[in-house]
């Protein structure tokens, strides 16, 4: 089982930055998958960006050209840069891990003010 616990949400403008950061309690690098996801108010969750074991990344196409992940397996570690922040990016941010099972942490808020 593998336990996340995300970091680096907070208030920002609209056109500012943002790095969010995840520490995992294992090892990243025999996971599946790790990433992102995100829920706004009212709204289902969504994924945002995962890196996979192989390294190859996916983005919605919501924050293509963006958002950037990106992982260390060395200190377990799985980032989310967001640049060019819009109102629209406001949500609860998820770290995510997939292994045998799908595990989330219990989020850090993002919210960009227009």
């Amino acid at each position: 089982q593998v336990q996340l616990v995300e970091s680096g949400g907070g208030l920002v403008q609209a056109g500012g930055s943002l790095r969010l950061s995840c520490a995992a309690s294992g090892s990243i690098a025999r996971l599946i998958a790790v990433g992102w996801d995100r829920q706004a108010p009212g709204k289902e969750r969504e994924l945002v960006a995962r890196v996979f074991r192989g390294g190859s990344t996916l983005y919605a196409d919501s924050v293509k050209g963006r958002f950037s992940i990106s992982r260390d397996v060395v200190k377990n570690m799985v980032y989310l840069q967001m640049n060019s922040l819009k109102a629209e990016d406001t949500a609860h941010y998820y770290c995510y891990a997939g292994d045998s099972g799908d595990y989330r942490g219990k989020g850090t808020l993002v919210t960009v003010s227009s």
